[in-house]
Formats: C-alpha cells, structure tokens, sequence
C-alpha cells in the first residue's frame, strides 16, 4: 500500500494523551475517517474499519491496520474495536438525497450501525466520537446556529443523525461511557469526491476545470458554512481527549457564504472561464445556515484555521496536479 498524501494536522498537533493509544477509525477509507487515521498514524496503533462501498484503499495510511467488513456487523465491530481507547466513527450513509430515496437504509447505516459501535465500546470502556451532522437542525430559526437550537430534521438522514447525537447522550448519562457527538457543518477538502451525492465544492470544482458551467441551484442566495476537512479532524483530536464528555458540539467556522459566492470562488480559485447557469431549486433546501462555535471554542480550545478563499485555492492546485 502506497502511503497516502501529506498529513492533513501536523503531528505537533496531536494531543499527548492520545499518544500511543489504540484507536479505531469507522470509515477510515473515507473523505472525513481517513483524514483523522492520518493525524494519528505515526503517535498511536490506528485501526480502520471499511468495507471499502465508497472508501478507497489509497485513502488508509501506511502503518494503519485494515479491518475489511461492515459496520452493521456486531462481529466485525467486535473484532476490530478489541483492545481499543478511543473510537472516531465516521462510517455511515452521507447522503440527504439517498436518504429520501431510501429512509431504511439510511436507518441501518447511520443510527442503528452507531447503536451497536456504542455496545461495543461499552463492552471496552472506550471513548467513543461520533460524527453528527447540520442536518439535526433542519431549518433554522435563526443564524448563527446554537446547539440549544430546535431540533427539526427535514430529511431521513437528519432524523438519523438526531437519533445517533441523542443515543451518544445517552450512553454517557446511563452508562458512563465517555461520548462527543461532532455536529459538522458542509466539511471540504482533499479526497472528496464529486458525483451525484458529493458536497457542493467538490462538484463546482470538478464542473471548472472539465470546461463546464458550474450549476446552481435555485438563485444561490443559499448560505452555508464551509470548514476544512482539517479543522475537523483537529475538532475530532480536542473531542477525543476533552473532559466535556455526554454532549455535542458545532463544527464549523462561524462565517457563511451564499452558494452564488462560493461558484465565483471556485472560478477565481480554478481560473475558470465558463460561468454559471442556474437549475431549479432543490426541493426542501435549507436557505440559511451557520454555526455559533462558541461551544466548541470554550470546551474544545478548538478554532477553525483555514479560511474558504485559501482552502479553495490549495484544493483547485492538488486537483490540478492529479489531473
């Protein structure tokens, strides 16, 4: 296996006490897992769970044990969470469309797969982060969004979301067990795909530099909260070590952009030429959102580093270089 590209958080940045430990990393082939498996790589014994449906073998780093199986299987889990003091779980079905498509599948994925990663972390006593989501809020009442918000979900994969954040609670308040429930906001950066379900910025990329017009949907007043894939796996490192176990936090920048400015950011970042056209909006699109990361700020010392016209453009450069 070739090692995988330069470390997303440098390792001054790893917490002592997570310094050689054993962590498991659900999903660890992925865009989000595969970031945290290599900020830990070379300070613990870092174990990957992935089936590999949408992972990538290249994705793992080198000195990463390989646990190739299902999250839903209790087996699986069993094996690979042996032994283990720290669980980052980032497996699960990522997409709102597919969710709608097919609400008990997404179900399966998300809130009953983190159900038995919970068990088998009690069995172990180890800490366990779960990736939340925006999507718990559904739409807002009002910007910046605060944890104490209303929880209104527009989407099977909001609910499930919902379910996992309020199961990590849970967890904590009846058994003890330690759990940090991250409510990422629209996260970006290297090895996000683009494709049918794919993050905004991945697809607009990808649109710029294949010569095609970058499509909007709607009019593009939407706002949203972009943060660096490397934010959040600095987010997810504070989480994995903090005493503020039993609740959630916001992981996001604070800021926001309407999608119309993100386009012409990714064509000043891309050099695109092509412009932008405009589809029909998105059917129950959440028209503002932002994250209040004070929380965040206060518990987890955490504070988001990259700014969006920056991460753009060092996206739109390694893009390049692979093409």
């Amino acid at each position: 296996m070739q090692a995988s590209p330069t470390r997303t958080v440098e390792r001054s940045a790893v917490p002592e006490d997570l310094r050689d430990t054993t962590v498991l990393v659900t999903g660890g082939a992925g865009f989000v897992g595969s970031h945290i498996a290599d900020a830990l790589v070379e300070d613990a014994d870092v174990r990957v769970l992935d089936d590999f449906s949408t992972g990538r073998r290249e994705n793992v780093p080198a000195g990463a044990t390989i646990h190739e199986g299902d999250v839903r299987d209790p087996e699986t889990v069993a094996e690979a969470m042996a032994g283990v003091d720290v669980v980052f779980h980032e497996a699960g079905l990522v997409s709102v469309p597919e969710s709608v498509e097919q609400p008990a599948l997404s179900h399966d994925c998300n809130a009953t797969a983190t159900l038995g990663v919970l068990e088998a972390a009690r069995r172990e006593d180890a800490r366990v982060v779960v990736a939340s989501s925006v999507a718990v809020y559904g739409n807002p009442v009002d910007v910046p969004i605060h944890e104490g918000d209303p929880k209104e979900p527009t989407s099977p994969y909001g609910v499930d979301k919902l379910a996992i954040d309020q199961y990590a609670r849970l967890y904590s308040d009846l058994y003890g067990l330690e759990t940090v429930a991250l409510r990422y906001f629209n996260v970006y950066g290297p090895r996000q795909s683009a494709g049918q379900y794919s993050g905004v910025i991945s697809t607009f990329l990808e649109q710029a530099q294949s010569g095609q017009p970058l499509t909007v949907e709607g009019d593009g007043t939407q706002t949203r909260d972009f943060v660096h894939v490397s934010d959040v796996v600095r987010a997810n490192l504070a989480a994995a070590t903090t005493d503020r176990v039993g609740r959630a936090f916001n992981v996001g920048t604070g800021d926001s952009v309407t999608i119309r400015e993100l386009a012409d950011l990714v064509i000043d970042a891309t050099d695109a030429t092509q412009g932008v056209v405009h589809r029909p909006p998105r059917e129950g699109d959440v028209e503002r959102s932002r994250a209040d990361v004070t929380r965040a700020r206060r518990q987890l010392g955490y504070e988001p580093t990259v700014e969006l016209g920056e991460g753009l453009r060092e996206l739109a450069k390694s893009a390049a270089r692979v093409r």
